[in-house]
């Protein structure tokens, strides 16, 4: 039965890509507290094609697949910055259900408003962090984080957004932080604890949503594509408690610079799906 065969038999040499993915995408996810979907979908894209699958819906696969190694991999990251006490725990229950409700109020917007326009907005917003975090100025000593009403506020919005342009909300919640005077590893920690529980609710929607999908590639399930997922899973797994180890000792500065630079590249991979016109 497609979806449910075992692996061995129909094993193909591309897989061992996935293991040199998860070592990359782990690393980044613990040193930056994003989920490493923006590294994770491409690639996973290109070696789904690369291992010829023909599917309509393969950048859904890509996604759903993606997700699911966030899942894990952001719990490795979690542990990894709850040990080294760079959780802003108030933020979390504050941000946390606001992002919940945000991402369920963007998957019905997205069906009823224009996506294009926010995601030039949001190309902007990626270059402008991006220049700010590098070269801008540090923000008013007397800007706070708010309380946990507003908070929830803001994690509405992130939710919303990032579900309307397919993007993660941890490189919206980073800058937001450290604009509110949070430290930049308090900032990574609490986007890293973050990034769980939207993964959890992201995979359980994939597997409540299209469990029974039929028509689907061999071994995979709700979109779901389980050899990417153990592969990627096997390392980054290892690795992103190695990427927290090293925001916690290397300069803040460096750590500001790498973000502005995947930021960057996040608003050129947005600008490149605009011009294409793909998802």
């Amino acid at each position: 039965m497609k979806g449910k065969g075992f692996f061995v038999s129909d094993f193909n040499w591309l897989w061992l890509c996935y293991p040199l993915l998860g070592c990359l995408a782990g690393f980044m996810a613990g040193l930056l507290g994003v989920g490493g979907g923006l590294i994770s979908v491409p690639f996973i894209t290109l070696i789904l094609t690369a291992s010829g699958m023909a599917h309509p819906d393969l950048h859904k696969i890509a996604l759903a697949t993606s997700t699911t190694t966030i899942l894990f991999t952001s719990f490795a990251s979690m542990r990894s910055h709850v040990a080294h006490n760079n959780v802003h725990w108030t933020a979390v229950k504050g941000i946390l259900p606001g992002i919940l409700l945000g991402t369920l109020m963007g998957t019905y917007l997205v069906h009823l408003i224009p996506t294009l326009p926010l995601k030039f907005v949001f190309v902007a917003f990626t270059f402008y962090t991006a220049y700010s975090m590098t070269y801008g100025k540090p923000p008013r000593a007397t800007r706070t984080l708010p309380n946990r009403l507003a908070l929830f506020g803001v994690g509405n919005i992130i939710g919303s957004i990032s579900t309307l342009i397919s993007a993660g909300g941890g490189f919206i919640t980073v800058p937001y932080m450290i604009a509110c005077n949070t430290s930049t590893r308090m900032a990574i920690g609490t986007s890293a604890t973050l990034g769980f529980p939207i993964a959890l609710s992201g995979v359980l929607w994939y597997l409540i949503s299209f469990y029974h999908t039929t028509g689907l590639p061999a071994h995979t399930i709700a979109y779901i594509y389980w050899p990417a997922v153990i592969g990627v899973v096997m390392t980054s797994a290892l690795f992103a408690p190695i990427g927290a180890r090293a925001a916690q000792v290397w300069p803040v500065a460096k750590i500001k610079k790498i973000f502005a630079g995947v930021l960057f590249l996040l608003g050129l991979q947005m600008l490149y799906t605009i011009v294409r016109g793909t998802p």
